[in-house]
């Protein structure tokens, strides 16, 4: 398998466990998701649907890559732009009115790195490592009507 499409392998499992461990099961983070008692019903609907979607998404994308069909680029494309939803809304969750990356209650236990909170900074990298997998993705892509690789 190509190395774009392992990363993105990569990504689709990472999207699949990560929001289900941080906020099912990891006590500490479940304990500010799922399992958090401020939280009403509702905000824990969404919490867990978020998780179910997040599980969904990462199970097509590595659909998408580990079967990719007659055209091997447009499925690394798709399975690409799959798998960066959810850490997409994440940030543009944050244009939304009275939304934190995290509860004040939490404040004292939140994990920054680089000035961004932990999720977010984990975003960055998952979304870093899918554009430069689609770069490299690119550079192989056969040109239309030629069956001669771009670049190598």
């Amino acid at each position: 398998m190509p190395f774009p499409r392992i990363v993105i392998a990569a990504v689709a499992v990472i999207t699949m466990v990560s929001p289900v461990l941080a906020d099912l099961v990891i006590p500490d983070l479940a304990a500010q998701h799922a399992f958090n008692p401020n939280w009403p019903p509702h905000a824990k609907f969404h919490d867990a649907q978020y998780m179910v979607m997040t599980v969904l998404l990462g199970l097509i994308g590595l659909a998408l890559i580990l079967w990719p069909g007659r055209d091997a680029h447009r499925s690394t494309l798709c399975a690409a732009a799959v798998v960066a939803t959810p850490w997409l809304g994440m940030a543009g969750a944050l244009l939304f009115p009275e939304t934190a990356t995290y509860d004040p209650e939490f404040a004292d236990q939140t994990v920054f790195i680089l000035g961004l909170h932990g999720q977010l900074f984990l975003a960055l990298i998952l979304l870093t490592a899918l554009l430069g997998a689609l770069v490299v993705s690119s550079r192989r892509a056969i040109r239309p009507g030629s069956d001669q690789p771009l670049s190598r």
